[in-house]
């Protein structure tokens, strides 16, 4: 009697794996051969320019705040490794494309303190964290890529170099108090107001190591990061607050500086404690949208099975 061969099961994985390779070599060659448009919707803008930080290690002083005896300690200094590439705006979002979102209607006018006659090279101020928020959503909508404020981590990972380091560097364990305020006095002459206050043109305030353009000239950026306190005595540390309803976020620039969601004129308030920043605008982190990342994937797919010098129809030139 013949045998019959056992017919094993076909793994569900097995066939998707093929299955969206294909669909994503569909994608790329529709999108080469023009089938497929992958612009914004109408009204789209140009999306700004941006830099890309590649992965590395640094070293990040959280931004939270933290006490012991009822007394500020500096917040712990710490090794961190990055795994994943960073796309963040060169430059400070501008008064000219900010002033786009108004015209549509999407944004409320930036608080403008001084005359700025050459608004498409000076940077939006006057403008709130939730001002900010609307913004990136509208810019998401216009360019067909993800815009969001970056964390006060991606920020200092961004800045590099340019980032500010809060610490008063006393001994945690010093229950001076003349010298705790000594090293707040120096901390927080430091942080004295610029001479000139006013918003300046792009490239007024040099660029970081890794390409960030004018971070902790005289506008601080917002951040989607929360304050936070912890008292060290409780050894019960609060959960991670929430962006969207936190109410104050950091804006960093010279120094951190915690401020209401709302504010718009950081002279006006809104600090909670120290110097507050001469003037607040934002920077966005850009992540690909849907068929960007496709593409991406299927160009990578298509390099790995048939060489890098391959197009998107499979053929070598």
């Amino acid at each position: 009697m013949a045998r019959i061969a056992a017919i094993e099961p076909v793994s569900g994985i097995s066939i998707a794996i093929p299955l969206a390779l294909l669909a994503a070599l569909s994608v790329a060659v529709a999108v080469q051969s023009g089938l497929l448009v992958t612009a914004g919707p109408d009204g789209a803008v140009a999306a700004p320019q941006t830099v890309v930080i590649a992965p590395h290690g640094f070293a990040y002083r959280d931004a939270t705040e933290y006490f012991r005896n009822g007394l500020a300690v500096d917040a712990p200094k710490l090794d961190r490794e990055v795994t994943t590439a960073l796309e963040i705006m060169k430059y400070q979002t501008t008064l000219g494309d900010y002033n786009r979102c108004v015209a549509d209607a999407r944004c409320e006018p930036a608080e403008q303190r001084y005359d700025t006659p050459s608004q498409g090279e000076i940077p939006a101020t006057g403008v709130s964290y939730d001002d900010a928020v609307r913004y990136a959503a509208w810019l998401s909508e216009r360019t067909g890529a993800e815009w969001r404020l970056p964390t006060d981590f991606e920020l200092a990972y961004a800045a590099a170099d340019r980032f500010p380091d809060d610490a008063l560097g006393i001994d945690p364990n010093d229950k001076n108090p003349a010298n705790r305020w000594l090293a707040d006095y120096e901390r927080e002459a430091r942080r004295a107001a610029a001479i000139d206050p006013r918003p300046q043109p792009q490239g007024s305030f040099g660029i970081s190591q890794t390409g960030l353009v004018d971070f902790a000239g005289n506008v601080w950026e917002w951040t989607s990061t929360c304050n936070k306190r912890v008292d060290l005595d409780r050894n019960d540390p609060a959960a991670e607050p929430d962006p969207r309803n936190c109410g104050i976020l950091i804006a960093a620039g010279k120094h951190r500086a915690p401020m209401s969601s709302f504010v718009r004129n950081p002279k006006g308030g809104g600090c909670s404690v120290g110097s507050p920043p001469d003037n607040l605008g934002f920077r966005l982190i850009r992540r690909p949208g849907f068929l960007e990342s496709v593409k991406d994937f299927a160009q990578r797919a298509m390099a790995e099975m048939f060489g890098p010098a391959t197009n998107a129809q499979g053929r070598a030139g």
